[in-house]
């Protein structure tokens, strides 16, 4: 076994995982800790990103994976502006998305919460629920109190309030859009904290979320929701491995696959690459930034117990087809964003996101192309996943033709699978994470983040990474290292990203 040591200035940090929750981690030891610390990235794919990745099709640059970030939690876009891309952040040109469903595309009821409705004649006027499903709304405020005291699904707590109608037509297309799961599976005090306090007071759901709606900051000073970046939110992580590489104290190596981590009398040591020629590689602390399933095997020698937890997270698969068009084949222009699919409509897809009309940067780049794409797969249907692309694409064209009239033939198609690409925040999931946490912290220098943790978003990965890299530099420098990284730098200078 070949073995990789690095020079003895100071501390050597690994991150294992360069999805953008790694690659958060890694800059951030790049940027704050004192000289002399190295940070080295190994990620076992070709590629750094994860779910982040900016493509082609038809000469037109386009996500294939996540296309945008929530703009006023500020992680995603203060790590864009850090690394150059701040000239590049957008805004969606049209937020104006559609429901898909009783056979027509109905639009999105105004002042909601993920779905949950607190605007009354917005949702009557919008066509959405049946005339029984609508009355079935106002009863929640004559239902007496029914206080939970611990989690609960978004689906078993919305639908006792509001009636099945509004979680099989509202919460479930936006919840999946998110999760790709089930909402009477997931979380609501990890999916939608912010309605938890209805329902441990169990009094009306729609008072509640209308407060929280009147008290809502205003839009226009607020200001857009989501963000994107020109080109793609793929380019993110990219510039961001660079931004590492740049600061003269980090390295991001790709096709880098960890395959043990065990611990040593003076830190830790990764067994990389292919059993038949292991490389090792020592660390005095690392950053495990990998799925749950790749995690749990990583730390059951170490940490039974965070293992245990992790191995019950499920996750998710889903495919996103991608097709361009000739803007003239199509006929009529396509109406706002996008749509999205209730299951319960028993449609193939799930949503399609007209990307043409919601990044301008898109249109820009060929105005006579136009990209569309669609997404299929849920928590619980593989079956997706396992059909050929040409059925896939083939799916997707026979709802677009009923949903939006499409009849063209797409000059280019590109099908993503993103198999176990989401994970499912089951009840109780943030009992489960601070199980994981408390047991993690039990162990020096070694920290854990990504999206299954504290959130999916890129943000939230983002947030997980920074905390992450704090906890590895503060069982450092707790461990005593300050000192000597310090001295052993003195005279270098700092380097910053």
């Amino acid at each position: 076994m070949s073995s990789t040591t690095g020079e003895p200035a100071g501390p050597h940090v690994v991150v294992v995982g360069g999805g953008i929750a790694g690659l958060a981690a890694a800059y951030t030891l790049c940027r704050d800790a004192p000289p002399g610390v190295r940070v080295t990235v190994l990620e076992g794919s070709p590629r750094v990103g994860g779910k982040l990745s900016a493509v082609e099709i038809a000469g037109v640059p386009v996500d294939e994976g996540a296309e945008s970030m929530l703009a006023r939690r500020p992680e995603g876009t203060a790590l864009a502006r850090e690394v150059g891309l701040g000239d590049d952040l957008q805004p969606p040109a049209t937020a104006t998305a559609t429901l898909w469903t009783r056979g027509a595309l109905r639009p999105m009821p105004r002042g909601h919460i993920m779905g949950v409705p607190g605007d009354l004649a917005s949702l009557a006027a919008s066509g959405v629920l049946s005339p029984a499903g609508l009355a079935r709304v106002p009863l929640d405020h004559a239902l007496p109190r029914h206080p939970y005291e611990d989690d609960v699904t978004v689906g078993k707590f919305v639908a006792a309030r509001l009636g099945h109608e509004v979680v099989d037509r509202l919460v479930e297309p936006l919840l999946g859009g998110v999760y790709a799961g089930d909402p009477y599976a997931i979380s609501l005090a990890a999916a939608v904290p912010q309605l938890l306090p209805f329902a441990r007071s169990g009094g009306s759901l729609l008072n509640g979320v209308r407060g929280l709606l009147d008290r809502a900051p205003d839009p226009a000073a607020a200001g857009p929701v989501f963000a994107g970046i020109r080109g793609g939110i793929g380019r993110l992580p990219v510039a961001v491995a660079a931004a590492i590489g740049a600061s003269g104290r980090g390295a991001v190596r790709t096709g880098a696959t960890v395959r043990e981590l065990r611990r040593t009398t003076t830190g830790w040591r990764l067994v990389v690459g292919e059993a038949r020629a292991p490389e090792a590689v020592d660390a005095d602390a690392v950053v495990v930034a990998v799925p749950a399933a790749p995690a749990a095997r990583m730390l059951a020698p170490h940490a039974p117990v965070a293992a245990a937890e992790l191995g019950s997270v499920e996750y998710a698969g889903m495919a996103i087809v991608t097709m361009a068009f000739r803007r003239a084949d199509l006929g009529a222009e396509l109406p706002g964003s996008g749509f999205l699919v209730p299951p319960v409509d028993g449609r193939r897809i799930k949503a399609s996101t007209f990307a043409s009309n919601k990044w301008g940067w898109i249109a820009d780049a060929d105005p006579d192309t136009f990209v569309l794409r669609t997404s299929l797969g849920r928590a619980g249907d593989v079956a997706p996943l396992q059909r050929d692309d040409a059925d896939l694409v083939a799916d997707s064209l026979a709802d677009l033709r009923e949903a939006v009239g499409i009849d063209a033939v797409p000059v280019e198609t590109r099908v993503t699978r993103w198999g176990g690409g989401l994970p499912q925040y089951a009840i109780g999931h943030l009992g489960r994470v601070a199980c994981v946490e408390d047991a993690v912290r039990q162990l020096p220098s070694l920290a854990v983040c990504g999206a299954a943790y504290r959130g999916v978003g890129i943000p939230a990965c983002i947030a997980s990474g920074e905390s992450a890299a704090a906890a590895v530099l503060a069982s450092l420098e707790g461990g005593g290292w300050r000192t000597g990284w310090q001295g052993a730098a003195r005279g270098q200078g700092e380097s910053r990203v």
